[in-house]
């Protein structure tokens, strides 16, 4: 048992690698996109129509951005 966890340990550590890459890319783009979203909500809250759509954008963003920082 012991001879199989040495022999698949640089496939675990490979895969391991491949997950690490596609996490760190993940918070990325949500942090990309929550301040797109976050840009856009500021943008439509400067008319007072655009506010009701604006203002939920906004927490939308900060929401995402915190999300991909924790």
């Amino acid at each position: 048992m012991k001879l199989l966890e040495i022999l698949f340990w640089p496939i675990k550590l490979i895969f391991g690698l491949a997950l690490l890459i596609l996490r760190i890319v993940g918070k990325l783009i949500g942090a990309f996109i929550g301040i797109g979203i976050l840009i856009l909500g500021i943008l439509l809250s400067a008319t007072l129509i655009g506010a009701i759509i604006g203002i939920p954008l906004i927490f939308l963003g900060g929401i995402l951005i915190v999300q991909a920082i924790f």
